[in-house]
């Protein structure tokens, strides 16, 4: 008899930890919310882990995988030498009805890769994207794209948009999610071709769009979506990574200078626990792949149980609120973003079209 819960395949050998962080972290979220366990993986290293945890009341199944994908292993040599792989079998699962949803710490590219031929893209959606949950003093700011497409078209950014916006809303619960376009600038005419092109786009969407908006903004919650490809955003995610952890280090650093520099970090303790815990990327989990038929959280690859943990139940609540229909729903309510033969009708009535890329993607 199936789970009446989130079903979640686990790709256990993902990551650099693998079992010994994905098993703790899955048995964990199980415990705090409910959810059915498919832990995907070498049946003999989930067993050693399961033995280390109390497993009263947990729902799970071990699916064994014969084969593990390396965080070296190029996607394409994966899909055709390494057929039985963990990631691949999870994402199977999802295709056959048998899961609802994969959580991976294992390379982003190869997820991506077994997510798309395994489970499809969205209809109207021509690239999946990835995005990171940001610690701000309120909510977390969603960023799109951070590392699926490194070269984005101006339409891919607003479906990218019009799915972010979804995650904010279902997951996040932000009303009405402010979405902004990350430019180097707020006027318009700002920016590259790319960014140039995609506002207009954005404005004739049903979209809260708020314009551009600038890398120093984004953490001051002027927007709860920020929106660009992912070469600009990988870079800005770790940016901001590397950031956090250097900042609170150089605090650390400073609070054990002299006597009433330590007595005022003694006093102050809780605050500073609250300040580390905002900052701290594990907070959030991981990173959902948007627009595959099928849920998939990516953990990153040094993800640790705690991490993994966050990471199912924002995929379980994912799941739960149905957030892949009411992204068809977004899609449905802006036909015009999901075929360029269409915009170019819709931001240029009475145009011509004249083959090449236009035509070429209007029958993608």
């Amino acid at each position: 008899m199936e789970s009446k819960y989130p079903r979640i395949a686990v790709d256990v050998s993902g990551g650099d930890h693998g079992a010994a962080a994905l098993v703790p972290g899955a048995i964990k979220a199980a415990k705090s919310r409910p959810m059915a366990l498919k832990l995907v993986g070498k049946q003999e290293e989930i067993k050693q882990e399961l033995s280390k945890l109390n497993l009263e009341g947990i729902d799970y199944e071990i699916i064994h995988a014969n084969e593990v994908a390396d965080m070296d292993d190029k996607p394409s040599h994966i899909m055709r030498k390494k057929k039985s792989t963990s990631v691949q079998m999870a994402c199977e699962l999802v295709k056959e009805g048998f899961a609802d949803g994969v959580v991976s710490a294992g390379n982003t590219g190869m997820t991506l890769a077994c997510g798309i031929f395994n489970l499809g893209r969205i209809k109207g959606i021509e690239r999946p994207g990835l995005a990171a949950f940001l610690p701000r003093k309120e909510h977390p700011l969603v960023l799109i794209d951070v590392g699926a497409n490194v070269d984005s078209k101006p339409r891919h950014l607003v479906q990218f948009a019009v799915m972010a916006e979804v995650l904010a809303r279902d997951v996040l619960d932000v009303q009405e999610p402010r979405v902004g376009l990350l430019n180097i600038g707020e006027e318009q005419g700002k920016g590259n071709a790319q960014v140039n092109e995609a506002q207009p786009l954005m404005e004739k969407t049903s979209l809260n769009f708020v314009g551009n908006v600038e890398g120093r903004e984004v953490f001051a919650g002027d927007v709860d979506v920020a929106v660009c490809d992912g070469f600009v955003g990988n870079i800005a995610l770790k940016l901001s990574e590397g950031l956090g952890v250097t900042f609170s280090s150089i605090l650390k650093s400073e609070l054990k200078r002299g006597v009433f520099s330590k007595l005022g970090a003694l006093l102050a303790s809780s605050a500073f626990k609250r300040f580390r815990k905002t900052l701290d990327y594990e907070e959030h989990g991981g990173a959902p792949l948007l627009g595959l038929n099928g849920t998939v959280f990516v953990c990153h690859g040094s993800a640790g149980s705690k991490a993994v943990s966050k990471a199912m139940d924002m995929t379980a609540k994912f799941i739960e609120k149905e957030a892949n229909e009411d992204i068809k729903r977004n899609l449905e309510a802006n036909p015009e973003i999901t075929r360029f033969k269409r915009l170019k009708k819709f931001l240029y009535p009475g145009s011509r079209e004249q083959g090449g890329e236009e035509e070429e993607h209007a029958e993608s």
